[in-house]
């Protein structure tokens, strides 16, 4: 099983993705904000994957900084971009490479799928 990163600034939003991905055998860490995210990604355990809310409360766009970081500290990384707002493709020109995007709201059903996807 995978070690996913949330990066997500809403607690329930947090707590819910949190409980969906680990109910998949994942082992899930957490963050509110840029600084705790890169504090997991720059001490072990590996991270396999980053699931990201590109619109974090601080900065308009701090999911994008956030996982340009992360690809710098862990090359590979896979990751998983979503927002509230539609999908653009200004949005995608940012994505890093392979990064994929999920709508909110969003399911735990549509979750599970796209952290499935993400991985294989």
């Amino acid at each position: 099983m995978a070690v996913i990163l949330i990066v997500e600034d809403e607690i329930f939003i947090r707590q819910t993705a949190e409980w969906t991905i680990g109910d998949l055998g994942h082992t899930v860490l957490l963050a509110g904000d840029l600084a705790a995210a890169l504090l997991h990604l720059s001490t072990p355990p590996q991270i396999d994957a980053l699931f990201v809310d590109i619109r974090l409360s601080a900065f308009a766009f701090g999911g994008y900084d956030v996982a340009n970081q992360a690809i710098k500290l862990q090359p590979g990384l896979r990751v998983l971009y979503t927002s509230g707002s539609p999908l653009t493709a200004d949005m995608t020109e940012m994505f890093v490479s392979g990064g994929q995007f999920l709508q909110k709201p969003y399911s735990p059903t549509q979750l599970e799928y796209s952290v499935k996807e993400l991985l294989h």
